[in-house]
């Protein structure tokens, strides 16, 4: 077989994994196609947390019988009983000739054992093939599984002068409508979206995600409020059963001050304040949180910046002017005082939507 016939039938798994997008956290994203005698037999992706993986999906979706097939997976497949039995048992069971793998899986529990089951069973395995496009797809997992703490990104809209508020603190809009629908594309991307108290307060935000013509998830809504200045009659109170609102307040507050707040559905999370953020990445993984997106105010995204927790940044530029020495920038706190200590995106890539801009990079880790 030639390469090029090799990547196209990778690509097609890789866009089939792409529609567990938003359904399969913290699970990873993967698909799988099934190929015979020159032709797609076969095809299936992992659809939801819990449910059949893609190599089981594309088993039940052949058209024909599989033995002597080929099979494209994006991520090795697992070897150990979790909520679904072992991939790479059923790949040997239904006697698969040859198994190409875009990457492996960092997962303790797999990390080389798929592959090994395999090659014991008689089956040639090829891995790596467009493995830096599979690694790009699967960033939230491979960060999630390798750290277990969440995949963090920061998302926020600001004008050329870069002001992400008036000095009346109007927001509303900054961006365009094609601006905000992708920022429902993330809300849907991400498990978890956090906010600090005052943007709660000012703006009263849903925080929810409403994609035009498709099915949404709602992420958990994480409200940054150590004094629990939030007051009970906001959105993010009022819907807690419907949507889940998590609080971080400080461990030495009144517990009788939340009952009100947990009658209505909301959840705590109690820490020592001052908050050092990076512990508390490590509680909210430990809740099985996969992925956090940050929009804001000013002073979270500095605290979060300064913590260095941020893996990736979505910063929107509308074609507006404010001006006003008072009007809010998106990140507050004191800032750094040398231009070298400045916090650094790489891997840039440049979007367009109508008018707007959006920035997508990368934060510099452990520096």
């Amino acid at each position: 077989m030639n390469n090029e016939t090799k990547f196209d039938y990778m690509k097609r798994a890789i866009e089939l994994a792409e529609l567990g997008k938003g359904k399969v956290n913290p699970n990873p994203l993967v698909g799988a196609v099934i190929v015979k005698d020159g032709k797609i037999i076969g095809e299936g992706y992992h659809e939801c947390f819990g449910h059949a993986h893609a190599e089981v999906n594309a088993f039940h979706h052949a058209t024909e019988d599989v033995e002597g097939a080929e099979m494209y997976v994006t991520l090795e497949p697992c070897s150990h009983y979790g909520k679904t039995p072992p991939c790479a048992l059923k790949i040997i069971e239904k006697k698969i000739k040859k198994v190409y793998i875009s990457q492996l899986d960092p997962n303790p529990l797999v990390n080389g054992r798929g592959v090994k089951l395999l090659k014991d069973a008689g089956i040639d395995v090829e891995s790596g093939i467009l493995e830096d496009v599979s690694k790009k797809q699967n960033e939230i997992f491979l960060h999630y599984i390798k750290t277990k703490h969440p995949f963090v990104a920061m998302k926020y809209a600001m004008t050329l002068d870069g002001k992400m508020a008036t000095r009346m603190k109007d927001s509303k809009w900054i961006t365009n409508e094609d601006s905000r629908a992708y920022v429902h594309e993330l809300r849907h991307e991400y498990m978890a979206i956090m906010v600090g108290a005052n943007t709660v307060i000012l703006d009263d935000p849903h925080l929810d995600t409403r994609r035009q013509q498709k099915e949404s998830r709602n992420p958990i809504r994480i409200v940054i409020d150590p004094d629990l200045i939030v007051p009970i009659d906001r959105y993010i109170v009022q819907s807690a059963k419907q949507q889940p609102s998590w609080f971080v307040v400080d461990e030495l507050i009144d517990e009788k001050r939340l009952d009100p707040f947990k009658e209505k559905g909301v959840e705590f999370i109690l820490m020592p304040m001052p908050l050092n953020m990076h512990d508390l990445m490590g509680v909210i993984g430990e809740r099985k949180v996969d992925s956090l997106l940050i929009e804001g105010g000013s002073f979270l995204h500095a605290k979060a910046l300064e913590a260095n927790i941020v893996n990736k940044a979505y910063v929107f530029i509308a074609p507006k002017m404010i001006g006003g020495k008072e009007a809010l920038t998106p990140v507050g706190g004191d800032g750094v005082e040398k231009m070298n200590d400045a916090f650094r995106l790489e891997n840039i890539h440049v979007h367009h939507f109508g008018d707007d801009v959006m920035i997508e990079g990368y934060f510099k880790q452990g520096e």
